[in-house]
């Protein structure tokens, strides 16, 4: 697959790249991308929830009335579940909900989400660039150039760039990543992605 290489003032530099068929061209496989967006996201979560029981309520544990003969069901202490303020029954605990998954899977993954872009025409190669300072205005500017300001992007460099990873902290529906922390959500989650140059080897070393 060949493809238009763009300056980050948004003009077309004449020359072109080709996608290796092997990542961009491939059959993608949803289960695959289910299961490394559903790693993603379970990943996330803190796992921090909890709630008591009814051992671990304060409270008395004396007993509320008579066992018999007042007509209505048995009650043994206030800290029971059924009580207003009692303990709550099998309520969340602390717990991990990552989970592992196999390296050729999460590439496979990755590679259908690259695939999936590439039959949208929703990919843009860019020639490498860097800021020479950190400014939000330098990376709209820059968005506004490739015509995609509105829409929710992902920019992939080789390596990190402070300045330019800085300029893009505060732009909604802005990300920008480096090809060692490339994942199946973000590529998904995107509108539109923005390859560098200098990735493109990267990318193919990673996957291949």
């Amino acid at each position: 697959m060949e493809i238009s290489v763009f300056n980050n003032t948004g003009k077309d530099t004449g020359r072109t790249v080709v996608l290796s068929d092997e990542i961009y061209k491939i059959q993608p496989n949803d289960h695959a991308i289910y299961l490394d967006v559903k790693q993603y996201l379970a990943n996330q979560r803190q796992g921090t929830h909890k709630s008591k029981e009814r051992a671990e309520i304060t409270g008395s544990t004396k007993k509320l009335k008579k066992q018999k003969g007042t007509g209505g069901a048995r009650a043994g202490s206030i800290k029971s579940p059924l009580m207003k303020g009692g303990g709550r029954v099998f309520g969340p605990k602390p717990r991990d909900y990552s989970f592992k998954l196999n390296r050729k899977l999460k590439s496979l993954a990755r590679k259908s989400a690259l695939s999936y872009k590439a039959s949208e025409t929703a990919i843009t190669i860019l020639e490498d660039f860097t800021l020479d300072a950190p400014k939000t205005k330098d990376y709209l500017q820059f968005l506004q150039s490739l015509s995609v300001a509105d829409k929710k992007t992902l920019l992939i460099l080789p390596e990190v760039n402070k300045n330019v990873y800085l300029s893009s902290r505060n732009v909604q529906r802005a990300k920008v990543v480096t090809v060692n922390q490339l994942n199946t959500y973000e590529l998904l989650h995107a509108d539109r992605v923005i390859i560098s140059e200098g990735s493109l080897k990267k990318i193919e070393e990673l996957f291949n």
